[in-house]
């Protein structure tokens, strides 16, 4: 009885081992499986900043109407040895601007979509969305000579939807992590102070080089001067997007605005 024993616990041990073996493999399989169903199931999201200890900053420029603001801060930019900014041009304001848009393009500087209609994309259509995107992209790289690959939405207003779109059609929507607010004129010292010290390593800043912003081109030098001494480089959006990591934020379907 004593030897019958033994055999049936050596066998009963070996039977818990593979058992056991081919529950840690299951486990392992659906692991993986779950990453890759997550990564896969990921939505597209906004890109607000970039994770990354070096600092580099990212001055974005808005422009959706007016022709006098843009051409001064395009010469600050110059002037100041500033080589990497990015522009978000609107579709029916590059057409009848072409020698500013041009301009932008002779400067190096990068250039993306600022959509065409200066509608709120979550209360359009799927079809009315993939339209003012494409719209936007075809008269775009007629001037620049490129396909632009990055969006800013007009007013900043986008919802899940809008944002698949979008990636769909090639596109990154681009917000802001340090809002200049130049748009509301409240002077230039609260400008640059709004901006210099928000601002932080990888940080994208959104100002605007419309006709709207009066003072913009009055703070830009002092902007471009303090972030300097705080030893900040500038760099484009895609140049900033090449840093290990960006931040996201999760979109609820509700939709983003910012007065442009």
């Amino acid at each position: 009885m004593n030897y019958f024993f033994v055999i049936n616990a050596r066998k009963f041990k070996q039977y818990l081992f593979i058992a056991l073996a081919i529950i840690f493999s299951a486990a392992i399989v659906y692991s993986e499986q779950s990453n890759v169903s997550v990564f896969m199931n990921s939505e597209p999201s906004a890109i607000y900043s970039v994770q990354t200890e070096k600092k580099v900053i990212a001055l974005t420029f808005d422009i959706s109407w007016g022709d006098t603001r843009a051409e001064p801060i395009l010469k600050i930019l110059k002037d100041n040895g500033v080589k990497d900014a990015t522009f978000f041009l609107s579709s029916p304001w590059s057409k009848s601007h072409p020698d500013i848009v041009s301009h932008i393009k002779s400067y190096g500087f990068e250039i993306g979509s600022h959509g065409n209609k200066f509608d709120n994309y979550s209360d359009l259509s799927d079809e009315e969305i993939r339209n003012e995107i494409t719209t936007a992209h075809g008269i775009l790289t007629e001037l620049i000579g490129k396909e632009p690959n990055l969006i800013r939405l007009p007013n900043g207003d986008f919802d899940k939807r809008v944002l698949r779109i979008a990636d769909d059609l090639g596109y990154s929507v681009i917000q802001w992590d340090t809002d200049s607010q130049d748009w509301l004129n409240k002077g230039v010292d609260t400008l640059v102070n709004r901006v210099v010290s928000k601002a932080h390593p990888g940080d994208i800043v959104l100002l605007h080089a419309s006709d709207s912003s009066q003072q913009t081109h009055e703070a830009l030098p002092a902007i471009i001067q303090q972030l300097r001494e705080k030893g900040y480089q500038f760099v484009s959006v895609s140049e900033l997007i090449k840093q290990t990591q960006v931040e996201t934020t999760p979109v609820e379907d509700q939709a983003m605005k910012q007065i442009h």
